[in-house]
């Protein structure tokens, strides 16, 4: 099994490069009150160079319909990233993939849960680790990408663990908050993709 990975946080020119030159499968740009928020001119000049083949992810959390149609519109992102409930009123065009999160502690029975989800913590890009065990029996039968505490130190175990469809890093590969590091970047990647290759 080949897992995803996504890079998410990223802001500018030479740390996307870094990601995609260490083989990273997604790159997530924050459009959300946070230290690591960028406008969509910053997320358009930091990735207008990629392949197709990567997957440019908005990452909201609960956006206004008008939040989201200036970064739809600006930004035209492959996939949305938000909270589940989130995508009850948005209105998100079919060529945009919806990766809705689910936040550890409310997931519902595994027949109601989407096809494609994020599954973390009860707080974005905090490092909170979500429990593994649980987090194995959901992966079964749908396409979780795990995120909330990896790091090069533990994505490999994760992986072996919770078998995932992808999976997600953002504070874990910073030396301050909203700071990124090539380094640590192209360590997290290829810790997780070494794993594809056992």
């Amino acid at each position: 099994m080949t897992t995803l990975v996504k890079i998410c946080g990223l802001s500018d020119t030479v740390n996307v490069n870094a990601a995609l030159d260490a083989g990273a499968d997604a790159i997530g740009f924050v459009f959300t009150k946070s230290v690591r928020q960028v406008s969509v001119e910053q997320a358009l000049a930091a990735s207008r160079h990629i392949s197709k083949k990567i997957l440019r992810v908005a990452v909201m959390l609960h956006p206004t319909q008008e939040e989201w149609r200036v970064v739809s519109d600006g930004f035209s992102p492959d996939v949305l990233q938000t909270d589940a409930a989130d995508f009850r009123y948005l209105d998100v065009a079919d060529n945009i993939a919806r990766w809705p999160v689910i936040r550890e502690g409310r997931a519902k029975s595994r027949a109601k849960m989407p096809e494609t989800f994020v599954y973390e913590g009860v707080r974005s890009g905090q490092g909170e680790t979500v429990d593994w065990n649980t987090a194995a029996t959901i992966a079964q039968t749908r396409k979780m990408i795990l995120a909330g505490g990896l790091g090069e130190h533990n994505v490999a175990e994760a992986i072996r663990q919770v078998r995932p469809f992808g999976v997600d890093v953002s504070s874990a590969v910073e030396v301050s908050p909203g700071k990124k590091d090539p380094h640590k970047i192209a360590a997290f990647i290829a810790a997780a993709k070494n794993v594809n290759e056992e």
